[in-house]
């Protein structure tokens, strides 16, 4: 690990204030490039009404990518699940097919920070259970951190890993790993909104550093940005969220089919990788390729 300590809670302002300047980030789009971002600049930014993003990530080459343009929060998510390894949904997987992705993210990357998803099955059973979980990540995987699904009900487990030394990201709203009891629908609606700000009110006390908001309606998202003093991170949650975050692969119109409500393409990927795909095959049945250019003599 880039640290050797991780930091489990963001600092108090006291604490916050004898952390040399220099060692400090005055923005997470610039400033200091030499270190990891640290969830205590995650904290300033929310302090400071600055916005981040967020974006999955799985191997080394879309990590540099995104380092390089400036993204301070990688998620090395579940959700490779239904977009590298084939399955159709994140519930099948599991911790030893996530960690050399995260592993890989670590590697070639040295600001951003790395968050690794606890699998389904993972963290559930008990907080012993979660620790053992994201222990492997920290110390097998590399990661600075950890996320996990759930609000009140999975505050023990928060409460443990952070006394343990290991940062925690909290989501509530849609969850995805949850799907075969909830399914996938706007979560806080009506009298349910109540509820789910008591989930996240219960995992900013057990010491979490962030919370996912996923598919949340756009109102409810801020009033529990505003409630909280920990940063929240929107996904189908309206621009009230201190930070947004997305699937990269939707994100950059990989991914098949229509769109998510929630999701913006800034790219045609897909367009681009079967135009390319198709003019490689076209040149080699017509013999154009390889060139005398592209050949040894």
């Amino acid at each position: 690990m880039p640290e050797s300590t991780p930091e489990s809670v963001p600092e108090s302002e006291s604490e916050s204030e004898s952390v040399p300047a220099s060692d400090q980030l005055p923005a997470l789009y610039g400033g200091i490039t030499n270190r990891r971002v640290r969830i205590r600049d995650l904290q300033l930014a929310k302090d400071q009404g600055e916005r981040w993003a967020m974006l999955t990530s799985y191997d080394m080459l879309t990590a540099g990518i995104f380092e390089a343009a400036g993204i301070p929060v990688l998620l090395v998510g579940d959700s490779a699940g239904n977009n590298v390894l084939g399955y159709a949904t994140t519930v099948p997987v599991t911790v030893d097919e996530l960690l050399p992705m995260v592993r890989a993210v670590v590697r070639s990357t040295t600001r951003p920070l790395v968050v690794a998803d606890l699998p389904f099955g993972s963290y559930q059973g008990s907080p012993e259970q979660a620790l053992s979980t994201a222990v492997r990540f920290v110390k097998e995987g590399g990661a600075q951190a950890v996320k996990l699904e759930g609000g009140t009900r999975v505050a023990a487990q928060v409460e443990l890993l952070v006394s343990a030394g290991v940062p925690v990201m909290g989501h509530v709203g849609l969850t995805p790993q949850s799907e075969l009891v909830t399914g996938l629908r706007v979560q806080g609606r009506g009298e349910a909104a109540d509820a789910l700000l008591d989930d996240a009110l219960a995992l900013e006390a057990a010491g979490a550093f962030s919370v996912v908001l996923e598919a949340v309606p756009a109102d409810l998202a801020e009033r529990v940005t505003k409630e909280l003093t920990i940063p929240t991170i929107g996904i189908g949650a309206g621009v009230g969220c201190d930070a947004q975050v997305l699937v990269w692969t939707d994100m950059a119109g990989l991914t098949p089919g229509a769109p998510l409500t929630f999701v913006k393409q800034y790219a045609d990927l897909r367009g681009i990788l079967t135009e390319a795909t198709r003019a490689f095959s076209d040149e080699v049945r017509q013999g154009r390729f390889p060139g005398p250019e592209h050949s040894f003599s």
